[in-house]
Parts: structure tokens; sequence; C-alpha cells
């Protein structure tokens, strides 16, 4: 996943390869971006290199190859006014839209949600991974539910929501006071909170003590 100004500086250099043949100066990417030093321009394609996105080539002047670009889904709006880049299959990512969510903490620390709702920390992602209403992050504490390829330190995006349906992957506060992310599974009189881990067991509930917070929609992950 790249941050914004990662994308606006890879569609920048794309932009500029296809007019001229070559790439930027570090000076054209610097008041491009409008950044204050070309110190912030090389920590960005330091971060883009690191990711497979661009190669540099040291001993020449102007020589930032592009390795691939991001993949934008068929659904992802494009923005008024923005040109197309490429005529392929895969829409250049200065179409791609970037929406900031709330991120509310880590999900397993055994704290209501709303406890968790006045921080002011954000991320940034493509607009296509979530659909309509509210939406959230929260970052995923331990193993539970790796069956359902849900890791550690994976950041969950959650759709808000107090509805959900059986088998729904959610967001559940359990007696007002631990939010945990766990299968629904819904009973006659109760529900239970399946893992996705063989090492944990399933936990059963009188129905009004769950409240369902939201359900998962997406999910991103760093390497």
């Amino acid at each position: 996943m790249l941050t914004r100004k990662q994308y606006e500086l890879l569609a920048y250099i794309d932009r500029y390869q296809k007019k001229t043949g070559f790439s930027p100066s570090f000076e054209e990417m610097k008041t491009a971006l409008q950044l204050h030093s070309k110190s912030g321009i090389h920590r960005l394609v330091s971060a883009l290199e690191e990711r497979g996105f661009v190669k540099r080539h040291h001993h020449r002047a102007r020589a930032l190859e592009i390795l691939r670009l991001p993949e934008v889904t068929p659904e992802t709006k494009i923005p008024k006014g923005k040109e197309k880049l490429s005529n392929s299959k895969t829409q250049n990512i200065e179409n791609h839209s970037i929406i900031k969510l709330p991120l509310y903490g880590r999900v397993a620390e055994n704290h209501p949600l709303k406890s968790l709702i006045d921080q002011n920390d954000q991320i940034e992602i493509p607009a296509s991974y979530i659909g309509k209403g509210k939406h959230y992050a929260l970052i995923i504490k331990g193993d539970s539910m790796v069956n359902a390829g849900i890791l550690d330190g994976d950041v969950a995006i959650i759709q808000q929501t107090n509805q959900a349906k059986n088998n729904d992957i959610v967001v559940a506060l359990i007696n007002q006071h631990e939010v945990t992310l766990k299968r629904l599974r819904i009973r006659k009189d109760s529900i239970a909170l399946e893992p996705e881990n063989d090492a944990y067991e399933t936990r059963i509930f009188p129905s009004n003590s769950v409240r369902v917070q939201g359900k998962l929609v997406s999910l991103l992950r760093h390497y």
C-alpha cells in the first residue's frame, strides 16, 4: 500500500517519462509535489524502490525506471479532470481515488470501541477497498483468526453497522467492555463468537450480551 504522496510522485514520474522519454530531476519532483526540500523526494523514491515500484540506476542521471503500477479495480471512480496516463487494462494510479479512515487502535485490547474513537489517527486506503456507508480501521492483535487469513498486525477495514448475518466476521462488543474480531454464529437464544484457530475455543454469550460494532470488508497488510 502506498501513501498519497507516494502515489502522487509515481504518477508524476510516469506522466513525465511518457511525455519526455526520461525521468524528472529531483528538483522538478520537489516542485511538482510542493515539498520544501529534496530530502522528502529522496525518502519517497526510497519507499517506492523498497516496495518494488521503481528502480534507481545510481550511476546515471535522471535514471528512474518504473517497474510496475498499482492495480486499480474497474469500480474505482476517476476524479474529474484527471488525465489517463496509459491505455492498458490497468488504469493509471493518478485515477486511483484515496480516502482517509479513522484508525481506532488494536481490536483485541479489551476496551470498548467507543473508548477508541476519540483518537486522531487516520489511515489512507484506496476507495475501492470499501463500499457504501461509514467505515473505520482496526489493527489486529493476536493469531485467533489466522485460518481466515487475518494475521497479527494486519489492518482490518470495518463497515460500521450494528447488523450482521450468520457467518460474517464482525467486530463484537461483549458486555460493554471487550471488543473482539470473530466469526458470528447466531443461535436461538445465544451468540457464538468463533475464532479461526484451533488453539482457541468458541465463546458463547446470551444474545443481549453481544453488540455488533461492524463487519469486516477488507484487509491491509505490510510486508
